[in-house]
């Protein structure tokens, strides 16, 4: 391999990048030299590199002998090739703010003996990187030239350094390298917003959490260095607003604090500061890394529904007031600043029953029926608000009804009491104790007193003052054959404001008993036993009662059947009365089928026939209707007729149809049908429904026209 070969490679490798610790590393170039050469290089860890230089051997030279000529011989030509073989293998960082510093040393080797003149004497020189950078002529340490350097103007340098022997003298020999200077970053640089004041704008109704925009500050500076943090530092939205720091992105991001309202206030200004995060003290006397912005935000309208002035509303009433009596009132309001009116509705899931209304212009909410406690005690209404101007902007609010007691209901037997009395019981003997119950609820706890209605010579009450009551005898010698039973009416009254009160009867039998007073057998069937009958007996007889009575409706009925056995037989029902004689007119232009003559010329009638139906009961002699003239109307030759059949006493008791073919004029009923009603359901009124009875009541209820749904 010659050594323009070794060059070429070596040149290639040096060009390409590689990675590690930096240091320099030389290489040997092969000149024909037989001198061993040893240098020393200090590391940064303080260890020694050495390296060896092989020996190379010289190419003959042949010189004449004994040449006594005046001119030079021609011996030979030996070329000394300078390299400057330096391979940075890693980038040359900077942090630098003075000038003079040391940034990295360059050595070049020279394959020249180096104690024969000045022939391995190198000397160092800058070709390319001026007026930055430096290099000391002796030692090749690369400095900077410039106080200072600022990585945001400039980052990236390439110094060529020039090697050449001969202490640099005419005629030397000389090797270029060229080092690549980063410079790296220090936060030497705030942060800057671009603008002082930034324009944000929000609706109203963002809920809060919602992101109304960002603010960002640039900083020139680069990785942890250009890391800032925002927040709000002052302003009149402090409350209202909040800053969060957006990491990928670096942008501080404004969100709603609480909720906003554009007729209460309409913009909010605030401060924001941005601050790196990570400061250099090194560099505190360049300012305060941080920056302040004004970002004013305005609020924008929406239309808002309707307000009520309370979340829930809670009204107590007593259960005696009167129908249409008003229980309370619920406000609302339209909180836009172009306010519009409200109407008021219930929801009637709410009220299924009807038991209020509400005024659609006020809130006003009353009864329409009677409160009743004992029934519901409490009511969960829905009242609903509406902008009249936009009804789709509506607001529900809970409205609580409580029903207060009043003392509307009388104490009454607590259960049902079958009490007897045995025939050989003694005076004072307890017979039955009895309780009360009453529907109302007082405050303080129920109370109860009973009494009798009137002295009862038979028996007696003794209250026991616990809401019981012991019912005594007050004689002996009872008598089951004498009187069976015995009706004790007792009063029960409660201690409540109206006092209360109503009237139990207990129904008391007598009956016979062991002498335990176990009862034994009571009034009913101790009566029938000494006339020797008993029970099964006196049900038998009751059966065949019945059934003589049947037999009796079926013999009677039967016979009744055969004498109005009528005297034509058919398969069809002839009750209806109707023949069915299947012939077919000739249509209009048939006037042959039906003489209109007979209608007018009554005299042509047959006389009145008897009825061949049925056996006729009772021959009458019939009456000759007087004829009426030829000019006589149709109509009232149908209801002169009509007339005397009505008043005719041999007409059947049964329906018969008899068709005269003519329609007449309109009923004063007029249509049945609501079909044809030529008014709607809202003109109605069916108030009159109210005064057939408590059966129409449901009726009256479904059709009567409410309040509620009408306006003011």
């Amino acid at each position: 391999m010659t050594i323009y070969q070794f060059l070429l490679l070596f040149l290639l490798w040096v060009c390409l990048p590689h990675f590690c610790s930096p240091e320099i590393m030389f290489r040997r170039t092969p000149v024909p030299q037989q001198r061993i050469l040893s240098s020393r290089v200090s590391r940064s860890d303080g260890k020694i590199l050495h390296r060896q230089k092989r020996g190379w051997m010289w190419n003959q030279f042949f010189l004449l002998e004994e040449y006594t000529g005046s001119d030079y011989q021609y011996v030979g030509k030996v070329s000394l090739l300078l390299l400057l073989l330096l391979l940075v293998l890693c980038r040359t960082k900077l942090n630098l703010d003075t000038s003079g510093t040391s940034v990295v040393q360059v050595t070049a080797t020279d394959a020249d003996d180096p104690s024969y003149g000045n022939s391995a004497r190198v000397i160092y020189s800058i070709l390319q990187g001026q007026p930055y950078f430096s290099v000391e002529p002796e030692t090749g340490i690369i400095r900077t030239a410039l106080p200072n350097m600022n990585r945001e103007n400039k980052e990236q340098y390439q110094v060529v350094i020039q090697a050449k022997d001969m202490g640099g003298q005419m005629g030397g020999l000389s090797g270029t390298t060229t080092v690549n200077i980063t410079l790296t970053d220090v936060n030497d640089n705030p942060p800057r917003f671009p603008q002082n004041t930034i324009h944000l704008r929000v609706l109203e109704s963002s809920p809060v959490g919602t992101a109304i925009g960002s603010v960002k500050a640039t900083d020139a500076d680069t990785g942890k260095n250009a890391e800032v943090e925002y927040r709000i530092i002052d302003g009149d939205g402090t409350d209202m607003f909040d800053i969060v720091t957006e990491k990928d992105t670096q942008e501080g991001i404004i969100t709603v604090k609480k909720p906003l309202d554009f007729e209460s206030r309409r913009l909010y200004t605030l401060k924001v500061e941005a601050e790196n995060t990570h400061v250099d003290p090194r560099f505190y006397y360049l300012g305060p890394f941080k920056d302040t912005t004004i970002v004013k935000i305005s609020i924008d309208d929406v239309d808002e529904p309707p307000v009520f002035s309370r979340s829930s509303y809670l009204f107590e009433v007593h259960e005696d007031i009167e129908v249409g009596t008003i229980i309370g009132t619920v406000m609302a309001r339209d909180p836009d600043s172009i306010s519009s009116p409200i109407r008021f509705s219930l929801d009637r899931h709410t009220d299924l029953d009807r038991i209020f209304n509400i005024h659609s212009g006020n809130g006003s909410l009353y009864t329409s029926k009677p409160l009743d406690r004992e029934l519901s005690q409490w009511h969960n209404l829905t009242v609903i608000a509406a902008e009249i101007n936009n009804p789709k902007e509506t607001t529900r609010v809970a409205v609580f009804v409580r029903i207060l007691d009043v003392n509307d209901n009388a104490p009454q037997f607590a259960v049902f009491y079958d009490t007897f009395v045995c025939e050989n019981a003694r005076p004072g003997q307890l017979i039955q104790t009895i309780s009360a119950v009453d529907k109302d609820d007082p405050l303080g706890g129920q109370k109860f007193f009973f009494s009798l209605a009137a002295v009862n010579p038979n028996f007696t009450v003794q209250d026991n003052e616990d809401n019981t009551a012991r019912i005594l005898t007050r004689k002996n010698g009872f008598n089951r054959h004498e009187i069976s039973t015995y009706l004790l009416p007792v009063v029960i009254s409660d201690n409540d404001y109206p006092i209360q009160s109503s009237t139990g009867t207990l129904t008391i039998r007598v009956c016979a008993c062991d002498s335990q007073g176990n009862m034994q057998s009571c009034s009913a069937e101790a009566l029938l036993l000494p006339a020797g009958l008993s029970t099964g007996a006196l049900i038998a007889i009751l059966l065949c009662i019945i059934i003589l009575l049947v037999i009796v409706v079926l013999f009677a009925a039967l016979k009744r059947q055969r004498k109005k056995e009528p005297l034509i037989l058919s398969k069809e029902d002839i009750r209806d009365n109707i023949v069915s004689y299947n012939d077919e007119g000739g249509g209009e232009e048939d006037t042959q089928a039906f003489d209109i003559g007979t209608l007018r010329n009554p005299a042509a009638i047959e006389e009145k026939k008897l009825r061949r139906d049925i056996i006729p009961e009772t021959l009458f002699i019939p009456r000759r209707t007087p004829t009426a003239p030829d000019n006589t109307d149709v109509r009232d030759f149908i209801n002169e007729r009509l007339k005397e059949h009505d008043l005719d006493p041999t007409a059947p008791p049964y329906d018969s149809l008899a068709t005269y073919a003519y329609e007449g004029n309109d009923s004063i009923a007029e249509s049945l049908s609501s079909l044809e009603s030529g008014t709607t359901e809202g003109d109605q009124n069916y108030d009159y429904l109210r005064e057939w009875g408590p059966r129409f009541n449901k009726l009256a209820e479904m059709y009567g026209g409410g309040e509620s749904d009408k306006d003011s």
